[in-house]
Parts: C-alpha cells; sequence; structure tokens
C-alpha cells in the first residue's frame, strides 16, 4: 500500500486539494512558462494531452500549451467539480474570437487510460499525500511512448524563512520537499523510463513583510503532522512581521523540473499469451513486436 511521505499530514493535504479555488498563482505560472520551453526538446506531436491540476497549476499554461499543440485534443482533470466550473470561465473564448470556431473543446474529468500522448503536471507533486499514487496515475493516464512534464518545489526552497522560525524556537515551517533524486527512483519504481530531472532556483523579493506573506498563502499551506496545532494570534504575527522585516525581503524557490517516458511494456512470451485491449491497442499502433524476456 502505498504511504505517505513522514512529513505530510493526509488529513491537511486532502484539506488543500479542496480548498476553493482561486487564481493561479504568479510563481506557478512562471515556473510553467519556463517548463512549456523544455517541450522544444521534445519532437513527440501529442494527438491528446492531459492536463492536471490547472487552476493551481497555471491557466495561462493551457492556452500556451494549446497554441503549441494546436491539432490535439486535451483531458482536463481536477480534484473538485468547483474547479472544472472555475477552468471553464477562465478560459471561455469570447464568442466574437475566431479561435472559438476552431479550436478543440477540453474534455472534463478522469482522463481515460492510455488515451494521452502527454500528462503535464505543474507544481502540483510536493503538495500531494501520496506522490507515488499520483504517479501511478499519470503513468496510466499515458500511451507506450507517451511523455510526462512535471514540476515541483525542492528541499532548498523557504530557506530564508525557515532560519526565522529555527530562530524563534518555533515548529517547522513546511512539510520536507522530496529531493529530485528520490523522484527519479519513484519515476522508474512506477514504470516510466529514461527520467530527465534538473532544477534551479527562483529568488524573488518583495516591498514589505506583509507582501511576502500573502504570496506564500497562495502557493500552498503547511502539511507538517508537527506544525502549531492552533490558530495563531495577532502577537504571534506580529512577531513574525517584525523578524521577517530584519531580514532581506526574499525567498528562494527551489524548482524541480522532470520529464519521463513510459515505454513499450516488455512481455514474458508463453504458450498462450493474453493481452489487455490496451497492451494490443499499443503494440498495433508501434508497428513492431514486443521486447520478450527470455
Amino acid at each position: 500500500m502505498t504511504q505517505s511521505p513522514p512529513t505530510i499530514d493526509p488529513r491537511a493535504a486532502r484539506r488543500w486539494q479542496h480548498m476553493p479555488a482561486g487564481q493561479s498563482p504568479w510563481l506557478h505560472e512562471e515556473v510553467a512558462r519556463r517548463m512549456e520551453e523544455r517541450l522544444e526538446w521534445i519532437k513527440l506531436q501529442p494527438a491528446h494531452w492531459v492536463h492536471w491540476a490547472p487552476v493551481h497549476g497555471g491557466l495561462q499554461a493551457h492556452a500556451l500549451l494549446s497554441r503549441r499543440y494546436p491539432d490535439a485534443g486535451s483531458f482536463v482533470f481536477e480534484v473538485q467539480e468547483d474547479r472544472y466550473a472555475y477552468f471553464s470561465r477562465a478560459t471561455m473564448t469570447p464568442w466574437w474570437h475566431p479561435s472559438r470556431w476552431t479550436a478543440k473543446p477540453n474534455r472534463l474529468g478522469v482522463p481515460p487510460d492510455g488515451a494521452s500522448q502527454m500528462v503535464w503536471a505543474n507544481m502540483a507533486l510536493h503538495m500531494a499525500q501520496e506522490p507515488q499514487a499520483l504517479i501511478a496515475q499519470w503513468h496510466r493516464a499515458l500511451a507506450a511512448n507517451g511523455f510526462l512534464m512535471f514540476s515541483c518545489l525542492g528541499p532548498d526552497t523557504l530557506h530564508e524563512l525557515r532560519g526565522v522560525y529555527e530562530s524563534m524556537g518555533w515548529p517547522a515551517l513546511s512539510h520536507d520537499f522530496t529531493d529530485m533524486h528520490d523522484w527519479g527512483d519513484m519515476l522508474a519504481a512506477a514504470g516510466f523510463a529514461e527520467p530527465v530531472m534538473d532544477m534551479e532556483r527562483i529568488t524573488l523579493t518583495f516591498e514589505t513583510p506583509e507582501r511576502l506573506l500573502k504570496e506564500l498563502r497562495g502557493l500552498g499551506r503547511n502539511l507538517h503532522p508537527n506544525r502549531f496545532p492552533g490558530l495563531r494570534g495577532r502577537r504571534w504575527y506580529a512577531q513574525l512581521r517584525d523578524a521577517i522585516a530584519k531580514m532581506p525581503l526574499q525567498l528562494t524557490f527551489e524548482v524541480i523540473y522532470g520529464h519521463a517516458f513510459k515505454p513499450v511494456p516488455r512481455l514474458n512470451m508463453r504458450a498462450e499469451t493474453v493481452l489487455t485491449l490496451t497492451q494490443m491497442r499499443d503494440a498495433l499502433s508501434q508497428r513492431k513486436t514486443y521486447p520478450v524476456d527470455t
């Protein structure tokens, strides 16, 4: 059975996933823009692609991907119904715009297994209560030779603010973020091939402590099981604001980018070999025989 990471409280993760929809954070849109540029490295042109959790991950990115793959159909997956409505309103093309009559409609809901050549998941994995189960979902959604593009936060994120919390003797600022090498191992364990991981640091500067804290609230929540168990008061908030004011008003985000392919499955050939419909479709679409384990 898939286990939650040791520093993520599953109940807190579920509450975060079901919070009301809101505008995609600026940082997530910027990361999505940078990740979209990386698609230049991949020559496969998907016939269908999946946008996983676009409302929080970046609605502007949906338009970028639709322009890159104008002939492809898209599936949109969200964790709750009101986010589908929010997505539809935010991405609706004006009736007078010419693209309204040529754009392919988005299909909302759980993507069919093996129906897509790309899964796009921006800034979702580090907030998942069961990341291995989520990676397995992405694997199922892909057809053979399809690919996954994802991003998430890494362990060096918010090191400036972590220092403030430690100096004040407060519980952890957030749950721990996973190292990119561990993500690569999990991708391989889920059946992905050729995982490629890289990382960059993005530093944001702010005019006031209040603006810094507002930005953080839009990005996520503290899912650590040992976080402060109750509501914080005005005195604590004043202490936090004063402590932030004494440091440079900047935050570092370690952003991990990853992509991997779903390989054609290897089959053990016996006197009688049973294929699922999906395996048979993949075999025929590849126009080649499966590798044989001997």
